[in-house]
């Protein structure tokens, strides 16, 4: 019974020894512990980056900017932090509108490209000019969308301001303002 109940002690001094020296060998802190489990985000750069759009086999449009980051993450994005700048063409490859941006963030799942910062659209055939410090940029319904305060200068003279937003085609040969005023152009010889 004695050398049963030494063997028990012994075995309990051994394992308890086990114990503390496991306990002490880890040297990580609570820190570097989740940082193992965190999780890493992949991230892409370019720099004088062009890059052609295109949809059901045609090109529509040319990407041209200076730098490029791309963000791996759930929902992945592409940013342009240092402007951008966009030539979007017709069916025979002409150019036909063109978009300018200081900033630019897009969203790959959702097809939607953010502008910011002195956006500008041109369309190239009738000279119409879009200014608007914010716009949503739709790939898939080649619209243009906001609900920032817009302007639209047509080549006759005609100036339209949008207080809350505007929705346009991607040509803008249509387009839709909301909260607008404006100036027309008159001809002379209708005044009194």
């Amino acid at each position: 019974m004695q050398g049963n109940w030494s063997l028990y002690l012994i075995s309990r001094a051994a394992l308890f020894t086990g114990c503390l020296f496991v306990l002490s060998a880890c040297e990580n802190t609570q820190q570097e512990v989740d940082a193992l489990f965190k999780k890493r985000v992949a991230v892409e750069e370019g720099v004088k980056v062009e890059s052609f759009l295109s949809q059901d086999g045609k090109t529509k449009a040319r990407l041209r900017a200076p730098y490029m980051i791309r963000q791996q993450v759930d929902s992945p994005y592409i940013e342009f932090p240092k402007t951008l700048h966009v030539d979007f063409f017709d069916d025979s490859l002409r150019i036909e509108t063109i978009m300018d941006a200081h900033y630019a963030k897009y969203f790959d799942y959702q097809g939607k490209v953010l502008l910011r910062d002195s956006v500008v659209v041109i369309n190239i055939k009738n000279h119409d000019t879009l200014r608007t410090p914010e716009l949503w940029w739709d790939r898939n319904k080649q619209e243009f969308s906001t609900d920032k305060p817009s302007r639209i200068n047509k080549a006759d003279g005609t100036i339209t301001f949008s207080q809350k937003g505007m929705r346009a085609k991607q040509d803008l040969s249509w387009y839709e303002l909301y909260g607008n005023s404006g100036q027309l152009p008159m001809p002379k010889d209708s005044l009194p």
